[in-house]
């Protein structure tokens, strides 16, 4: 009997034995069918992070580029380079005369320094036109400030390779006197000896013009004596009781710091626009070489709305420009701010500036041909381009 149930309870033990080795491989098994499917799911994880890595790289790179292109850093499609590289820009090469031709310069010149332009600029002035002309011709100026007859000669001896983009000084010449009141107006000059400069040169155009169309004639109703520079003709005054003399500004303004009791008598720009003649009295442009032009003409563009700004700036803001104007030794600046203010800086361009130069040179032309070249302009002198 004992027997029996021994064999029974072993057999029980068997049994649960089984029972719990087939529940071990259901469990298994079971365990071992999901494992493909959790790894897929994690390979898929994987998957998306790469890929959002990648476009985290990727935004990343895009971001760094627009910020290296806005910075100034520039490939040209299709090239390698180095995007840290900045853009070159366009290089101009200007040129003034010591004087009111070069003060509309100044805010621009002080742009430039600072990176402010879109273009890059050289800088060169000269005491005299004979000293930049050669220059410009041979063409290692671009861009020349020059007495305005001085731009019409100049194109017709480069054979129509200068053109004029503006108007940048109309009249600054003035008729002083020193011991008295004499002169009253263009007539009351008779008799009288007059000191000027520019023989050949506009002043003296201007001054024979204005003296013929009130009456009077310029080589026996009056004597004019020239001299080369304005400063000579500072010195006379200051030694001399009784002197009448024509200067340009900033000359006038630095001769009445230096000579007691001079005064202006005369601004010949009024008597110029007295005789209502269809032209307006100008002393100098912008002439710039037609090959430099046709390579650059955004350049070009983008120097005269540079330039318009600077002579809008000098204008408005006479203390600030007056300092820049003795900065880049054009004058002191205390003569610059008392001399801006008559000096006529502008910048016309277009149709206005065609309309405003052509009678200023047919009358230059009615009294010496040579004045201006020998021939009057035709229309591909004159820009009719626009500032961009």
């Amino acid at each position: 009997m004992k027997k029996k149930i021994l064999a029974a309870l072993l057999a029980a033990v068997l049994l649960l034995g089984v029972l719990a080795g087939c529940a071990a491989k259901t469990d298994t098994a079971a365990s071992s069918q999901q494992t493909p499917a959790a790894s897929a799911s994690a390979a898929q994880s994987a998957a998306a992070s790469a890929s959002a890595s990648a476009s985290a790289s990727a935004a990343a790179s895009a971001s760094a580029s627009a910020a290296q292109t806005e910075a100034g850093g520039s490939c040209a499609p299709g090239k390698s380079c180095d995007q840290n590289q900045p853009i070159t820009k366009p290089v101009i090469n200007l040129a003034g005369l010591k004087g009111p031709t070069s003060i509309g310069m100044v805010g621009l010149l002080s742009n430039a320094e600072q990176q402010l332009t879109k273009n890059d600029y050289t800088f060169q002035m000269g005491g005299s036109a004979d000293e930049l002309t050669p220059l410009f011709i041979k063409g290692e100026l671009d861009i020349l400030a020059a007495p305005i007859n001085l731009a019409s000669v100049l194109y017709s001896k480069m054979d129509g390779g200068a053109e004029l983009l503006a108007v940048n000084t109309l009249g600054v010449l003035y008729v002083v006197e020193k011991g008295g009141e004499t002169v009253t107006d263009m007539k009351s000059l008779k008799g009288q000896t007059i000191y000027a400069t520019g023989k050949g040169a506009t002043p003296e155009y201007t001054l024979r013009y204005l003296l013929s169309q009130n009456g009077l004639d310029p080589d026996k109703d009056v004597t004019i004596e020239f001299f080369s520079e304005p400063t000579e003709i500072v010195a006379k005054m200051a030694a001399e009781d009784h002197v009448i003399a024509m200067l340009p500004q900033p000359y006038v303004v630095v001769a009445q710091g230096k000579v007691d009791g001079l005064r202006v008598a005369l601004d010949l720009t009024q008597e110029w626009d007295k005789l209502n003649n269809g032209s307006r009295l100008i002393t100098a442009g912008l002439l710039v070489r037609k090959a430099f032009l046709d390579e650059n003409p955004q350049a070009v563009a983008d120097f005269l709305t540079e330039y318009a700004a600077s002579v809008d700036y000098v204008n408005k803001n006479v203390d600030e420009a007056a300092q820049l104007v003795e900065k880049y030794d054009i004058v002191k600046a205390a003569v610059a701010k008392a001399a801006i203010p008559y000096c006529n800086i502008v910048c016309i361009t277009g149709d206005e500036m065609k309309t405003d130069v052509q009678g200023y040179l047919g009358i230059l032309y009615g009294q010496n041909p040579k004045a201006v070249g020998g021939a009057l302009p035709a229309d591909d002198f004159y820009y009719m381009g626009s500032a961009s």
